[in-house]
């Protein structure tokens, strides 16, 4: 009785191999036909009018790629010079169109504004110059920044109001101008871009105007959220840390002991690539974070946890 059970189940066991289950059948279907992978939706650019302050290089305008490569085709790039804010809106132009491949090239737009963050008023021409083009503005980020590094003691006052001024009051501007433009068309999304020095204090650099700027802009986030929260805006926070901008590179090509430094301070090992922030600067600006306001995305190769 028992060999014939063994002999029925060791037929069942070999027409189980022999006969094709749904692993087999899948791997042996066609290859997917080629074109862009698949993501959700809601982390989608398309038919949003974006801002980036400060725009023209570095983290700015690499936030800029980002927005491009996720469907983006109504782009604003505003810069302290005009003629620089121009040159990279006809590189990202291009870009754009090659990306963007399947979108009629006409329809893709983008435009370069002159703009002083620190200066209000030059922060209201420019957001009228956006308007002019476009009639509304759904994403902005105040990327405009600048850092320093000088003992506490040394530091002049009349750099530490500069740095006040682009770094703190550039970005509420930046802010408050975005809210007003935003409120009536039903809402926006606005990012301000922080550090990862909002929550720690460098080494071996001495950077302590700087750092509490940092603190302000990711304070600032917090309370212009909770108060235009019922008005459609949310505003969040993004800080980086350590990144291998043009400028940086330049300055620990000069210094390779700082950079061994900050990679061993890191506990990835390394410093992060621009492109490193493009996720998270399309989450914090898209759909994809409707539920989310007054909150800080670190992206510092978990240099803040220890």
């Amino acid at each position: 009785m028992a060999t014939r059970i063994a002999a029925r189940h060791s037929g069942i066991l070999r027409n189980a191999l022999c006969r094709p289950g749904p692993i087999a059948r899948s791997m042996s279907t066609a290859p997917p036909p080629p074109g862009p992978p698949k993501t959700l939706p809601s982390f989608s650019m398309q038919g949003k009018v974006c801002m980036v302050t400060g725009a023209a290089r570095g983290l700015g305008y690499e936030f800029c790629r980002a927005f491009v490569s996720s469907g983006c085709t109504s782009l604003a790039i505003l810069d302290l010079k005009e003629d620089e804010a121009n040159a990279a809106a006809t590189e990202l132009l291009t870009f754009a169109r090659a990306t963007n491949s399947n979108v009629d090239p006409s329809s893709v737009k983008i435009i370069g504004v002159e703009c002083d963050v620190s200066s209000e008023r030059s922060v209201q021409k420019a957001y009228e110059d956006v308007m002019s083009a476009y009639g509304r503005v759904d994403s902005v980020v105040a990327s405009a920044g600048i850092v320093e590094n000088y003992s506490a003691f040394d530091y002049p006052f009349d750099r530490i109001k500069r740095l006040y001024d682009i770094n703190v009051h550039g970005a509420f501007f930046t802010a408050r101008e975005a809210a007003r433009n935003m409120i009536p068309q039903g809402g926006g999304s606005i990012v301000l871009v922080s550090s990862m020095s909002a929550n720690i204090v460098n080494i071996p650099q001495p950077q302590t105007p700087y750092n509490a700027s940092k603190a302000a802009v990711k304070h600032m986030a917090a309370s212009l959220a909770v108060e235009w929260a019922k008005k459609g805006v949310r505003v969040n926070v993004l800080s980086p840390g350590y990144m291998l901008t043009k400028l940086t590179k330049t300055i620990l090509a000069h210094d390779t002991e700082l950079r061994t430094t900050w990679e061993r301070l890191t506990p990835m090992g390394k410093m992060g690539e621009p492109e490193d922030l493009a996720g998270a600067i399309v989450f914090l600006s898209s759909d994809a974070s409707s539920f989310m306001t007054g909150s800080e995305i670190r992206v510092d190769g978990g240099y803040c946890i220890i």
